[in-house]
């Protein structure tokens, strides 16, 4: 059977453009850099997004979508608690790492680590592959899990995304479920460019405040 392909309003590379862009347009109008971060939807819809293509591709990628999935809710769940004291991502972090909750292993300071880490692999899979759509999907992967996941994955999850390694579609065919209807190869080619030149520097500040209250280096088991 044929995986489901996206319908005419467009694809998830697009939708996650839209969202990203909302924070692009906020940082170039504020002298705080690391402004973005008061903004927890667009970390949360790209996520949910990857999920979406997660789910194009199959089953073999269920470890990964099931802590995406899982991270998500611990972020909404506590947001829904105290809208106002939990509607950054800064002031989250800051709450729990106050309280000393942020290295448990239900914090949310810790959802947002791994959701991060989550779309850095999405991000480097995404640019290997428009570097060298030839190149076989399952060595891209593997390289992209390896200098993202890999580093903070104990052997237990490791073992897992091993596993799930042998299982990914071709890179035709997952670069076909990447495209929306009528879409050229050309033009997802620019959108994924435009997607990462927008995502890296909002990565890059999460990062950023992760090193500074410590919770970085941050491993599963």
């Amino acid at each position: 059977m044929k995986r489901r392909r996206e319908s005419e309003t467009g694809s998830e590379i697009r939708s996650a453009i839209e969202e990203i862009s909302l924070v692009a347009k906020i940082k170039s109008g504020d002298d705080d850099d690391r402004v973005a971060l008061s903004i927890p939807k667009p970390l949360l819809s790209v996520c949910r997004l990857i999920i979406q293509l997660l789910d194009k591709i199959g089953p073999t990628m269920a470890v990964l979508r099931q802590d995406i999935y899982q991270n998500i809710q611990r972020i909404e769940k506590l947001y829904e608690t105290d809208p106002t004291v939990y509607s950054t991502l800064v002031e989250t972090l800051k709450k729990e790492v106050n309280e000393g909750s942020a290295r448990k292993g239900n914090s949310c300071s810790k959802a947002i680590l791994w959701l991060t880490r989550s779309v850095d692999f999405a991000v480097a899979l995404l640019q290997i592959l428009v570097k060298d759509p030839e190149k076989n999907m399952e060595q891209a992967v593997e390289e992209s899990y390896n200098i993202t996941l890999r580093p903070w994955h104990g052997w237990i999850s490791a073992a897992a995304y091993k596993v799930a390694l042998k299982l990914v579609p071709d890179n035709k065919e997952f670069i076909h479920l990447l495209m929306a209807k009528d879409e050229s190869y050309e033009t997802l080619k620019e959108e994924i460019h435009t997607l990462t030149s927008l995502l890296v520097p909002y990565l890059e500040d999460i990062h950023a405040n992760m090193r500074s209250y410590g919770l970085e280096r941050l491993k599963s088991t």
